[in-house]
């Protein structure tokens, strides 16, 4: 949520930050309605005021024996003028929530411009795309039966799959690798609730704007979380932390829930795009000028990751017409699916700046008895655990049919080779 003091104070770079992500139109409207309820905020207290000396006054005249007829009416006035503006004011205060709460984060000075994925800027590209003699086959053919989609789909719709056999031992060995390093990494490992209150989402940014995409237990007043992001984020709500708190970093491993809805075409093809994966999430609670630093840091780790696994891969910045309402700026790492002959994306991770922890009330102090201060709070995949599956399984394979895997997970329990 955009700090209202930030939208005051310094409103043409608001509106220079929002034009960017075409999300102004209601700025102005914003503007009005925060003047309008600071207009009436004073009013509605001088009212009180008013009416509060005039009742101390019909008192002192009932005790002298006088009569108070003139001080009652003005009561009576002034009861129906203050009715009149605490009416007013939450008329304006509902329609000033909304608009604030629909108004995505200020993006980057550095973050590109453009729509879409088409517009987004390749930092860099690492490793060696594998050269086949041979057309290459896509994760499906190459699973053997391992992904079985049909039975699936009978049994919990389109866009569901089982996992089986040596592919459910690689799932433990990228989850179990991945939560070792990112321990070293200074990550607290966490098995969080996957079933989230809609304040939990609300704080994240993911509503008001993206409920169509999430799936809601309208019976409990629940809902299934996309990532562990949402409950990470959570962890620390309502809460001021002492600075020497800072960083706080939690890596979530957990099943995610997404609807899809609109995906179509090869992306629905097999796992890449289904309603429930595994994921692995980093989160991180930092002081606000180190945000920037963690960001980098955070992608640091991903691409780590994607090297120790062996994995051809590039990095892109997204442009601000395709960041998410909470991000200011994203980072996706893409890798190559040799069956599609281009790159994917496999990771992201995002710099929320205060965004998420105005929302969700997160603060902590930088001096021990200073005033609470917003901390800022990023977000990024480790491993989303079906893509990472897709990008092994079409870069290790070989002209037999078979694939090879890399060294590191064999160690979890992983085989050498799958086929």
């Amino acid at each position: 949520m955009l700090d209202l003091k930030l939208i005051r104070s310094d409103p043409d770079a608001v509106r220079a930050g929002l034009e960017r992500r075409g999300a102004a139109g209601d700025l102005d409207r914003v503007i009005d309605l925060d003047a309008r309820r600071r207009e009436i905020l004073p009013e509605l207290e001088a009212a009180r005021g008013e009416r509060k000396e005039a009742s101390e006054k019909i008192g002192e005249a009932k005790r002298e024996g006088r009569e108070a007829e003139a001080e009652m009416e003005e009561v009576r006035l002034l009861k129906g003028k203050m009715e009149g503006l605490e009416a007013e004011l939450e008329s304006v205060e509902s329609e000033l929530d909304g608009l604030v709460a629909a108004l995505p984060n200020l993006p980057e000075p550095e973050a590109p411009d453009g729509e879409d994925d088409s517009d987004a800027v390749v930092l860099r590209e690492v490793g060696e795309k594998p050269e086949f003699e041979f057309e290459p086959r896509d994760h499906v053919e190459l699973a053997e039966g391992r992904i079985e989609l049909e039975q699936a789909a009978k049994a919990s719709g389109a866009r569901f799959a089982y996992l089986m056999g040596d592919l459910v031992l690689v799932e433990l060995a990228l989850v179990r690798w991945v939560l070792g390093l990112l321990a070293e990494e200074g990550y607290e490992p966490v098995i969080p609730p996957v079933l989230v209150r809609e304040e939990a989402l609300f704080g994240t940014g993911f509503l008001p704007g993206d409920r169509d995409q999430i799936y809601e237990v309208e019976k409990d007043e629940l809902f299934l979380a996309g990532t562990a992001e949402v409950p990470l984020a959570s962890l620390l709500a309502d809460q001021i932390l002492e600075a020497d708190q800072l960083p706080a970093r939690f890596a979530g491993f957990s099943p995610c829930f997404r609807r899809e809805a609109g995906a179509a075409g090869r992306d629905t093809h097999g796992i890449f795009r289904v309603h429930q994966f595994d994921k692995v999430e980093m989160f991180s609670f930092v002081a606000p000028d180190e945000s920037r630093d963690e960001h980098l840091r955070i992608l640091g780790i991903e691409e780590r990751i994607l090297g120790e696994l062996d994995l051809p891969y590039r990095v892109v910045d997204i442009p601000v017409g395709d960041l998410g309402a909470p991000a200011a700026r994203k980072f996706d790492c893409e890798a190559w699916i040799p069956s599609q002959g281009r790159y994917r994306e496999l990771t992201s991770c995002s710099n929320t700046t205060d965004f998420q922890a105005r929302r969700l009330a997160c603060r902590f102090r930088p001096e021990p008895d200073g005033k609470p201060e917003i901390v800022h709070t990023l977000n990024g995949t480790a491993i989303a655990v079906g893509r990472t599956i897709i990008a092994l399984l079409e870069n290790g394979q070989q002209a037999d049919g078979s694939v090879t895997l890399p060294a590191v997970l064999q160690e979890f329990g992983a085989p050498e080779r799958i086929g």
